[in-house]
């Protein structure tokens, strides 16, 4: 039964004084196909509860499933871009356990026999000097096809969990969507940057996959959720991958579920960290056991005891006949791969012209493809950074959601960020006016051009009427007008701060400067 207790946790740096943590991450990733893995309802995200269902999703007695094909050819293409070996046969296995969101009381999955085994993922964290970044390779056990469960709604209480609920309400929509599992083997020798590790190979994987076009990767619809397994052991040696240290027998694990954000992933290993080492430093044992992360409190709270393989008593699955790719269908789909996501993001860098840290910045707000979405909307780089990364970076920062969720809700494109560019260089508008009309568009007033229209912003194009501000703003500041004069070009700044205030804002600023400085016979 779970419970809200709260656990004792160590100092993060207190526990790495004393043990090195061991992850493995799991990663389910919802298939973006047209109907399930093995029958054809509609995959559709949502739909009225329980209208995309048939008796083979719902387990009915004598319905019997066939395999879907984009599936299985996702999951090879998933497999080759992870650097798999793709299985010449491999086979469905039915993995038994209750879950009353499941309808058959198993699941068909893959056990001993995967489509894709031992590959990597190689991943990007910042360099400890702050500068540049190290790459850090993390091998990938299998790949694995299965099906999804349904999902269990439970009515009446504060938490949106069974505890304390009035009733629970099913929805079998979800039943039978097509899942790959992304099974990483032991991540050792992450050491006091194993949170990062773990984050970073996470967001690796998501574009990835969104580059192969197989799934839309929404983590906040559950599309693709983590499983966090953490264990500590003592540390040996002076490094956290010594020889000694990989000497030292791995511990028991737990494992955080359905961990739906790269900053919840980050997150439950640093807890999982400190809970681990508070329980093994006043001589307890860990329980193997699942756990839930709460995004609220940042804690993990106890689930279930965590079964081992044998208690599923996996056996082939009878109704569904082994798959066997032809070799040269294997090689078909590598020609199918995009160009990997890092070599990519190089290139684009270069093409850009950023610096290390503005690119990092890019990333980290997830705004890479936003912004070469506007790039060939007509924007330059540093303009489509400048807006990505300002008012809507900050809004989904504070929505707790990422930057092409939160712009796809609401409503904002690339377009519309290159025709808001395209107006300040134009000369329609200035900076100002620009956040102002991009706050516009983001509270839902429409296309920029638009926004600007209705609230009236545009810079006055009359030069007489910016000349005589530019006047009046000179007669009334004469000391400094005559620092100006003797070289202090930079005091113009207060000028032009009076001279946007005649003008109500709506004066360029840059054309303000040349005016005062021809005035005063300077050369800017």
């Amino acid at each position: 039964m779970a419970t809200t207790t709260t656990d004792d946790v160590l100092d993060y740096d207190e526990a790495l004084a004393g043990f090195d943590p061991v992850m493995g991450l799991e990663v389910h990733v919802e298939l973006g196909t047209r109907t399930k893995m093995f029958c054809g309802c509609a995959t559709g995200f949502g739909a009225e509860p329980n209208t995309q269902v048939c008796p083979v999703c719902l387990g009915l007695p004598g319905a019997l499933p066939v395999v879907n094909e984009t599936g299985v050819e996702s999951a090879i293409r998933i497999g080759l871009a992870l650097n798999c070996e793709i299985a010449r046969w491999c086979r469905f296995a039915r993995k038994n356990y209750f879950y009353p969101d499941m309808p058959k009381n198993f699941q068909t999955s893959q056990y001993d026999e995967p489509i894709a085994f031992d590959g990597y993922l190689d991943v990007e964290i910042p360099a400890r000097s702050g500068e540049g970044s190290e790459t850090f390779r993390v091998e990938i056990e299998r790949a694995h096809m299965e099906e999804d469960t349904g999902k269990s709604m439970h009515i009446g209480g504060s938490t949106g969990r069974i505890q304390g609920a009035e009733y629970s309400l099913l929805d079998f929509n979800r039943a039978g969507i097509p899942l790959i599992e992304i099974v990483t083997k032991p991540i050792v020798g992450a050491g006091d940057r194993a949170p990062e590790v773990a984050k970073a190979y996470v967001s690796a994987l998501r574009d990835l996959l969104r580059a192969l076009d197989v799934s839309d990767v929404k983590m906040e619809q559950g599309s693709m959720r983590c499983d966090v397994n953490l264990s500590l052991r003592e540390r040996a040696g002076d490094g956290a991958a010594s020889a000694e240290q990989l000497q030292v027998p791995l511990g028991t694990r737990s494992e955080t579920k359905n961990v739906n954000s790269l900053r919840s992933v980050e997150r439950a290993v640093r807890y999982e960290v400190c809970r681990h080492a508070a329980v093994l430093s006043s001589g307890g044992s860990i329980l193997q056991e699942t756990r839930h992360w709460h995004e609220d409190t940042g804690i993990t709270t106890s689930g279930r005891e965590k079964s081992d393989a044998e208690d599923y008593r996996y056996f082939p699955e009878p109704d569904l006949v082994p798959v066997a790719p032809p070799r040269e269908r294997v090689e078909q789909l590598r020609s199918t791969l995009p160009e990997p996501p890092a070599q990519r993001r190089k290139r684009l860098q270069e093409e850009w012209g950023y610096s290390d840290l503005e690119m990092r910045d890019v990333l980290n707000a997830g705004a890479s493809e936003l912004i070469e979405a506007t790039v060939a909307a007509g924007a330059k780089p540093q303009a489509a950074r400048k807006w990505w990364l300002g008012e809507p970076s900050r809004r989904a920062n504070e929505a707790g959601t990422d930057l092409v969720g939160y712009a796809e809700q609401v409503g904002l494109t690339p377009e519309h960020v290159a025709e808001l560019e395209s107006m300040v260089g134009a000369g329609r508008l200035n900076d100002k006016m620009a956040r102002q009309v991009l706050e516009g568009v983001l509270d839902g007033e429409g296309g920029p051009t638009r926004v600007a229209d209705a609230r009236g912003l545009e810079l006055v194009q009359d030069d007489g009427a910016l000349e005589g501000a530019v006047d009046t703003v000179i007669a009334n500041n004469p000391d400094i007008a005559e620092k100006i004069r003797g070289g202090k070009v930079q005091a113009a700044g207060a000028l032009i701060g009076q001279v946007m205030k005649e003008m109500k804002g709506q004066a360029d600023a840059g054309k303000a400067r040349e005016l005062i400085l021809a005035r005063l016979g300077v050369e800017g």
